[in-house]
């Protein structure tokens, strides 16, 4: 069990969003007690400390509330950064990451709940492509730089952007296999198939005030 005095994170264990920050927590080796939630059910706690309420929120011990992905994932970072994860060039870092969570995360959006942006005339195919398109520049650099985006080991690009792109290939898993590039399948795969990315998606029950808080895994 984490101290009790530990920063509380609430997540979402299917948002990408949580997923990145998780990561970033995990490879820092910090101790965090985790509440899980259900984004229909969001406790109390939660939209008292954030009341954007959306997931990630971490909750330091004194008080301090940090409530966007990025942000938790670089503070984890400045805690402790054991595999240089911060190594990259910070602008082409933050051009990558805007990318992905700008017409990327649009795309990827529209391609997955069409139905939502039926006001815009969404066309799932259309923004699969679009998002592709996207792909395939990351997939060149990652060819280029041997592995990852940044070099032959993963930064916080790499761990910034997966989560999103595991979510689109996963909307239909067929496609992607036969469509997307090499590299960047290899890629993606590798990264799901990871200790670390095992050990984040950890299943955990919906929190409710006096339940457990589990302490967030950690890898090597």
């Amino acid at each position: 069990m984490p101290d009790p005095a530990a920063p509380i994170l609430y997540t979402f264990r299917r948002c990408p969003y949580a997923m990145r920050a998780r990561l970033a927590l995990s490879v820092a080796q910090l101790d965090i007690r985790v509440r899980e939630v259900v984004l229909r059910d969001k406790p109390a706690a939660m939209l008292k400390a954030s009341p954007k309420g959306t997931v990630p929120v971490l909750v330091l011990p004194n008080g301090e509330v940090v409530d966007e992905s990025l942000d938790v994932m670089r503070w984890a970072l400045a805690e402790a950064d054991p595999k240089g994860w911060l190594s990259a060039d910070a602008a082409e870092t933050d051009a990558l990451i805007a990318q992905n969570d700008g017409p990327f995360k649009r795309a990827l959006d529209r391609y997955k709940y069409p139905n939502r942006y039926e006001d815009e005339g969404a066309d799932p195919v259309e923004n699969r492509d679009a998002g592709l398109a996207i792909l395939e520049s990351l997939s060149e650099q990652i060819a280029d730089h041997g592995g990852q985006l940044f070099g032959p080991a993963p930064t916080l690009a790499d761990m910034a952007i997966f989560p999103f792109v595991r979510q689109f290939a996963h909307i239909d898993l067929d496609w992607w296999e036969t469509a997307a590039p090499g590299p960047v399948k290899t890629w993606l795969a590798g990264h799901k198939d990871s200790a670390r990315f095992r050990a984040i998606m950890a299943k955990y029950p919906q929190w409710a005030p006096g339940a457990a808080e589990p302490a967030l895994p950690v890898a090597g």
